[in-house]
């Protein structure tokens, strides 16, 4: 007999393993898988009299909250699809994301309401405003209405290939694109993940990774999958997350390396205690060798890199450990870790190839651009067949990270192809740059963008964060960055930054330094 493939299979089994164990920490709040699952099917009932029918669209503005986890089984159970939003977007933003997925259902943590409540009268679309915590008027209170309802028993049918949720991409040069995901696409995205990262049942998950951002890279079902804990924190501020690992026995959390980089700088009484040997997933951007030595070396927790978009579910690359890495001292581990590695299980198949659709020779040097094709990748773009086409041209998802493979097969992304440096004909990696520029003790963060040059083309410019209360000659930062890197890629210039303009998800927006916006200039 062939059932579909879905996450929510997860769902059932933890509810008849796993009925009594903590399946939520919330503040105060502690629920069993039974309350919580119990929660989910009473929030579908809410939902069905709302009018919600498969393939609906129902859109969620919220921080990392149980309603908010709950959303993730009780919207697809429906058969009607999520739309997690960012909640650190514009009410502008939400206005778009909202009326171009065709949401049907708006939910929102009372924190957001009042943005949504701006572009209301823009959205004829919404048949009904839900808050998820708190009493707001004009919205359907989401505890009051939960306990009004019995939890609903009958589910239909799930499409394995039907679209479980409309995950929107950052946007930060044009508007999102709302990327398609499946409920096989991400059933076999959480397997191959739970091969390569094991968990059991004693897993503490603490949520520190947005859950809009592509579901929580999808652990917002992958920790009910093994029945671990879900420890929900609001904002990934670096005390709450010490305490948190204190006070929860936490054992496993996902950061991007920004969020890395502020746990690596937290002031020394606040990593004092910090428990050790927590493992920490990474991705969203390519760490520095040197962050994961130093949350590895002082704080003694096992970090694993991982790699992969929005459009593939998210995950395609694990950075795996092999026997021979135990070998090499601190340094060539960390900067193994840094790489992108090889193609998961279950995720389909990786290859980074040439202009011409070749695969680049294994030699650690040849550049070509991460392609990929099989079981994690979207359906499409919703509502948007150009930009699907132009992603899928040659059969392949084209990502635009250009790569390297090594002899040991392991990809190791040394840009954005629109961020590869020529210079007087040489190819610069603004990411190997800003791997030595963060070694350098009085660097705090630093990126590396090209810059018009007269004679060579472009050049690189470093723009430099530094660590609080230190200070540096421009002259230093050069000769640090002689001594490690070949002449022609050591920036021609360096700027001081107080801060670096970023996505909502922590990305570096290097068009807005190359265009040299003033709030982001000080003096050299």
């Amino acid at each position: 007999m062939i059932a579909p493939l879905t996450p929510l299979e997860f769902a059932r089994r933890a509810g008849r393993i796993y009925a009594e164990r903590e399946a939520v920490v919330d503040g105060d709040v502690r629920l069993t898988y039974a309350q919580f699952l119990d929660r989910c099917n009473r929030w579908s009932a809410v939902l069905r009299q709302l009018g919600v029918e498969p393939g609906d669209r129902v859109a969620c503005i919220a921080p990392n909250t149980r309603a908010h986890l709950e959303s993730y089984y009780a919207i697809p159970q429906l058969g009607a699809v999520i739309v997690p939003i960012n909640y650190r977007l514009s009410a502008d933003d939400f206005r778009y994301i909202i009326e171009h997925s065709g949401a049907k259902i708006v939910c929102a943590d009372s924190e957001y309401c009042a943005a949504v409540d701006r572009v209301r009268e823009q959205l004829p679309g919404v048949k009904h405003f839900v808050a998820f915590d708190g009493n707001k008027q004009g919205w359907w209170s989401y505890e009051e209405s939960l306990a009004a309802v019995m939890p609903l028993t009958d589910f239909p049918l799930i499409d394995e290939n039907s679209v479980l949720s409309i995950n929107y991409t950052s946007g930060t040069t044009a508007r999102p694109k709302g990327v398609m995901l499946t409920h096989r696409n991400i059933y076999l995205n959480i397997l191959g993940r739970t091969a390569h990262t094991p968990m059991t049942m004693t897993e503490r998950y603490l949520w520190t990774l947005p859950m809009f951002h592509v579901n929580g890279w999808a652990f917002v079902w992958a920790i009910t999958a093994v029945g671990g804990t879900h420890v929900c924190l609001r904002r990934p501020d670096p005390q709450a997350i010490f305490e948190k690992l204190c006070d929860e026995g936490i054992t496993l959390f996902c950061a991007a390396p920004t969020v890395l980089i502020s746990i690596a700088n937290a002031p020394a009484e606040v990593r004092r205690n910090a428990p050790r040997g927590v493992r920490v997933l990474t991705a969203g951007a390519p760490p520095a060798a040197a962050t994961i030595q130093c949350i590895e070396g002082e704080l003694g927790w096992i970090v694993t890199h991982l790699y992969g978009l929005t459009e593939v579910s998210p995950v395609v690359t694990i950075c795996e450990v092999r026997p021979e890495h135990a070998a090499l001292d601190a340094d060539a581990a960390a900067r193994i870790k840094a790489r992108q590695g090889v193609e998961c299980l279950a995720a389909g198949e990786v290859r980074v190839v040439d202009d011409a659709g070749q695969e680049v020779p294994h030699d650690g040097a040849t550049l070509g651009e991460i392609v990929m094709r099989g079981h994690a990748v979207m359906a499409g773009y919703y509502n948007d067949p150009e930009a699907t086409a132009h992603a899928f041209r040659g059969g392949w998802f084209h990502s635009g990270d250009a790569a390297v493979v090594h002899p040991d097969g392991y990809i190791e992304i040394r840009d954005r192809w629109k961020d590869v440096i020529v210079s007087g004909g040489e190819n610069i990696s603004s990411i190997e740059v800003e791997g030595v520029l963060i070694r350098h003790p009085c660097v705090r963060e630093v990126a590396v963008v090209g810059m018009p040059h007269e004679k060579w083309g472009e050049t690189p410019c470093a723009f430099v964060v530094l660590q609080d209360g230190k200070q540096v000659e421009v002259n230093d930062l050069r000769c640090f960055c002689r001594e490690n890197l070949a002449h022609f890629k050591v920036p021609h210039e360096f700027r001081f930054v107080e801060e670096l303009p970023k996505t909502t998800t922590g990305k570096v927006q290097k068009y807005m330094l190359r265009g040299g916006r003033p709030n982001f200039l000080a003096p050299s």
